[in-house]
């Protein structure tokens, strides 16, 4: 699981970033996902870093 560093509103959803080995690294997910993953979008553009992805199951968790 790795730290979002930045997300960015989409046209049909929201691209978040993290780094990975050095490398800045993408995966989006569309307000479907987010809301069945019980995702604020709101909260997650304007506060990405409380957030990470697992991108192997598709998934953004809140860190709390």
């Amino acid at each position: 699981m790795q730290d979002i560093v930045n997300s960015k509103k989409m046209e049909n959803g929201i691209v978040v970033f993290w780094e990975e080995k050095g490398e800045k690294k993408n995966e989006s997910f569309n307000y479907a996902e987010l809301v069945d993953m019980k995702i604020n979008a709101l909260d997650l553009l304007d506060r990405p870093k409380s957030y990470k992805v697992d991108k192997a199951a598709h998934r953004i968790i809140s860190k709390k």
